[in-house]
């Protein structure tokens, strides 16, 4: 009996289906079915489904209460395909990958469609793709497989899809079931926050009193709101400052700094996850973004619109469970720390990560003299790039007493440095050399970010010990990327553990977040026991199968809670 089948939507809710062989190619008839969830419902033995995409199959399956164990999703892999060929950027769809085998013209990819607040992700609506028969598409799966048998590590390569695919799965149910959202109590945080509504849609009364705060600080009327207003009243006040982040203007001495700093904080509330996104966003007691699994260059997660990966603590509390259940919120202990252990296999930072307690505690008894402090500068300035002050010394440190693992971001670094590609462990590729763009985009510390990575958003600035040269700033990119790309990697690999294992346990337990290196479960009380030891079960299976048998753990911190904001 066949586990693998390809299936293909037909314009009239429809399906063409075949069954497969291990090279791709179809073992049988290929069969006609005039709905495609009956064709799906009828064949419980398909273990993996192969189609051209999760976004145009899988909600309709869910609709109708019929999930699916495994898929292969087509433009999934042709994208990973395309990186690892030092091909990013082309057109990914399966026409177009039909097209490149054939030397034909390739179609453009279709424009992404924003997302809808409130209504249907437009990430799970069918979109408009370029007709391709279903006989080209199976050849395009066939070929697929020969390009991973071509690839550097073909094993992780087709665990990487493998995962991918089933984060798409992950995406579409977790869209389907929703954050749990309390929209009368989102109401009272943003009424104690910000005060009164204006009609108008003006700001807030709370809003309105800071603004008259900091200009009677500075003397004149001055726009909080505009950056380059509140740099321009600085520098009439004898002070230069080049940005107005938090951080830099924390260091000054001006009655403005505190009235402003409080004004940014409730003005990003406002804009971002006030009245509006409320009305937006929320709809019968459930949140339900757009997740769109690899969406960054080094497969971090992101999402079209509504912000839920940059959920404000204070919002958090409108998170709240459904009477007699809770929220499982889980989050992974020093991952990236834990998987620069993994990928350069030096044994002695995977002894450190061997145990489940606070790793910058385990370092800094090996090598730091029991200073906490230094041991998290200098393994953060190892992935992160950072080469001078204290920041260098603490490095020199760590390069002594852990060489292999300082030498493989090292490497990865001059690769970048060079225009080279480097690879996650389990095969995702850089991108080409082009500009900075990329490097934004995947989170890597740029030209007025902290040290540490996080930055405000409120314009550039410079940061000591962090090149302004391109190459360097490539070099900081790719360093950061081998780790953070093989940290997604095993994220990729946790959800899908954690899916099987709530599935196969018959849990009514759902997964309903997940942000790097955080995910929530929303399940009945009763269950929430067995969903910890789920998700950790699940981390360390990650662990095994991505990076195969090391003394690395992958611990958590769990809370089950009523509300998110008590998780932490």
């Amino acid at each position: 009996m066949t586990e693998r089948w390809a299936l293909a939507m037909t314009e009239t809710g429809g399906a063409l289906l075949a069954p497969l062989a291990p090279d791709g190619l179809p073992v049988g008839p290929v069969v006609a079915e005039p709905d495609a969830v009956a064709a799906v419902r009828a064949r419980p033995e398909v273990t993996r489904w192969v189609w051209r995409s999760t976004a145009e199959v899988y909600p309709r399956l869910l609709a109708a209460g019929v999930p699916v164990d495994r898929c292969y999703d087509i433009e999934v892999a042709e994208s990973l395909l395309l990186a690892h060929e030092g091909r990013l950027g082309e057109p990914r769809s399966a026409a177009a990958a039909h097209a490149r085998l054939h030397g034909a013209p390739v179609p453009a990819d279709p424009p992404p469609r924003s997302a809808e607040p409130g209504a249907q992700s437009s990430l799970f609506e069918p979109r408009p793709a370029a007709p391709l028969p279903f006989d080209a598409l199976l050849e395009v799966y066939a070929d697929q497989l020969r390009r991973h048998d071509a690839t550097e590590h073909p094993g992780r390569m087709r665990l990487l899809t493998a995962a991918e695919s089933a984060a798409m799965l992950v995406a579409a149910e977790m869209h389907r079931s929703g954050l749990p959202w309390r929209a009368d109590v989102h109401r009272e945080v943003l009424h104690e926050l910000l005060g009164e509504r204006y009609a108008g849609g003006g700001e807030p009364r709370r809003l309105a009193e800071l603004a008259d705060e900091v200009s009677a600080a500075f003397g004149r009327r001055v726009r909080p709101d505009l950056p380059a207003d509140v740099v321009r009243a600085f520098a009439q006040a004898g002070i230069t400052v080049r940005s107005t982040r938090r951080w830099e203007l924390e260091g000054l001495d001006h009655p403005a700094v505190a009235p402003l700093v409080a004004y940014k904080k409730l003005y990003r509330i406002w804009t971002a996850h006030g009245w509006s996104w409320l009305q937006d966003w929320v709809r019968d007691g459930r949140f339900r973004p757009e997740y769109q699994p690899g969406g960054s260059v080094s497969g971090r997660w992101t999402t079209n619109g509504g912000g839920a990966l940059q959920i404000p603590k204070v919002i958090r509390r409108a998170v709240v469970a459904d009477p007699g259940w809770r929220l499982v919120v889980a989050d992974a202990d020093q991952m990236e720390p834990r998987v620069l252990a993994a990928i350069s296999r030096d044994r002695g930072l995977m002894e450190v990560a061997g145990h489940e307690g606070d790793l910058y505690t385990a370092l800094s008894d090996r090598a730091f003299q029991g200073d906490r402090d230094h041991a998290k500068i200098a393994l953060l300035g190892a992935v992160y790039g950072q080469t001078s002050g204290d920041g260098l010394k603490n490095l020199a440190a760590l390069r002594r007493r852990f060489p292999q693992a300082v030498a493989y971001v090292d490497d990865a670094a001059k690769a970048g440095e060079e225009g080279r590609l480097v690879r996650t462990w389990l095969g995702r590729t850089s991108p080409p050399a082009t500009g900075s763009g990329e490097y934004e985009e995947a989170g890597i510390p740029q030209e007025g970010a902290r040290p540490d990575g996080s930055d405000d958003g409120s314009g550039p600035g410079p940061t000591p010990g962090y090149a302004s040269s391109n190459a360097r700033a490539r070099g900081r990119f790719t360093r950061n990327f081998v780790v953070q790309g093989s940290a997604a990697d095993w994220a990729l690999l946790l959800l899908a553990a954690l899916r099987r294992s709530v599935r196969t346990a018959g849990l009514r337990a759902e997964l309903v977040f997940f942000q790097h290196d955080e995910v929530i479960v929303h399940c009945p009380e009763e269950e929430a026991a067995a969903v910890v030891e789920a998700i950790r079960a699940a981390g360390e299976l990650a662990g095994r199968t991505v990076f195969g048998e090391t003394p690395v753990r992958f611990p958590f911190t769990t809370a089950v809670v009523e509300r998110y904001s008590d998780a932490k």
